[in-house]
């Protein structure tokens, strides 16, 4: 399938059979990903902390952006592969667009960024030249300085309101999707019900989303110094790594000490 072919599949996914993604940073995960059958591959921003040890996104260039959007391409995913505009590379529609491209010339087949109505412009540039864009709204992690830290949202009806005159504004820009992340569940389940596009949800609750996104790490238990509270952790490979390194060690010690 072509990328516009998985996009429009994706948007067709509203009220159909749930939307799993995972954010994927290098070739052999989104080869296992997609070997699982996930429908959705995102070279998040994310990255920032999980891989590069960064204390959040803000740091993330589209350098890195380009390297682990390659690294993750060469699987060749049947899912559809979304790329992540980090900070400050689409301030203008010019800028966006030229980015998108970037991203798209190394395997994205789809483009992701954050924010509403003053979105909207950037995202209609990036559509309009025939790459398929997904929205992000409610916390929005490269706010994270300016807003001084991690916040719920969709609290208030004024919260709410806000959250969906920015998704109408998008969708009428053009995204095919719209991530919502840490929305409080009626919110997003109030959004869910009345959007056009299918929301694919992280921090919102089980199933008020049409699908749900989750950090790898988060999954499989690789990064153990934070998991966040809304996290489902499927696996613990953070000890299985620990543990595997101590047996080798204590192998090659022990071959030492039985050869002398």
């Amino acid at each position: 399938m072509t990328a516009l072919e998985k996009s429009e599949s994706l948007r067709n996914r509203k009220n159909g059979r749930p939307i799993s993604a995972l954010t994927a940073y290098d070739y052999p995960t989104a080869r296992l990903l997609d070997e699982a059958g996930v429908d959705l591959l995102l070279v998040g921003d994310s990255l920032g902390m999980v891989v590069l040890g960064f204390p959040d996104t803000t740091s993330v260039t589209l350098d890195h952006m380009i390297h682990h959007t390659a690294a993750v391409a060469r699987a060749k995913p049947k899912a559809l592969l979304v790329a992540d505009l980090p900070i400050h590379t689409y301030d203008t529609p010019e800028q966006a667009l030229a980015n998108a491209k970037r991203l798209v010339e190394v395997g994205a087949e789809a483009i992701k960024l954050e924010g509403g109505i003053r979105q909207a412009d950037k995202i209609r540039a990036i559509v309009e030249a025939g790459i398929p864009v997904v929205g992000h709204l409610g916390m929005l992690p490269q706010r994270v300085v300016e807003e001084g830290g991690y916040r719920k949202k969709g609290k208030t009806p004024e919260q709410a309101e806000f959250i969906l005159k920015g998704a109408q504004a998008i969708i009428d820009a053009g995204v095919c999707a719209i991530v919502l992340e840490s929305v409080v569940p009626e919110t997003a389940a109030s959004l869910t019900q009345t959007l056009s596009v299918p929301t694919i949800g992280i921090g919102c609750g089980q199933h008020t989303c049409d699908g749900e996104i989750a950090v790898i790490t988060d999954l499989v238990g690789s990064f153990p110094w934070f998991v966040p509270p809304f996290a489902i952790p499927e696996a613990d490979v953070a000890t299985a790594v620990r543990d595997a390194t101590g047996r080798y060690i204590s192998r090659i010690t022990d071959h030492a000490r039985n050869s002398g």
